[in-house]
């Protein structure tokens, strides 16, 4: 299924900015980066609950904010896109 999941981490302090590396990482092991606190995750269903509290493990709930969005199995048609693209569509070929 594709989740997107993006984030907004206060990065004021030095620990703020070390999270928002950490989050960025974390998400990197099931997705990629689409914007920049933006990322596309093709994940199973327990990939998504680890996805979520390992995320919740880094993130300070008093000043930072993660926001998921189950676009299911069928996601290919929910999804618009305008302008240059950062990434490799999930489904699509891959030609070196």
């Amino acid at each position: 299924m594709m989740v997107v999941v993006a984030y907004d981490v206060n990065t004021e302090t030095p620990d703020g900015k070390r999270r928002l590396r950490s989050v960025a990482k974390t998400c990197m092991k099931y997705g990629q980066r689409v914007q920049n606190s933006v990322f596309e995750c093709f994940v199973t269903p327990s990939d998504y609950l680890i996805l979520k509290h390992d995320l919740a493990e880094i993130m300070d709930e008093m000043c930072d904010s993660l926001r998921y969005y189950n676009l299911g199995s069928k996601y290919a048609s929910k999804i618009e896109h305008r302008g240059r693209q950062r990434h490799v569509p999930v489904d699509g070929v891959m030609m070196l």
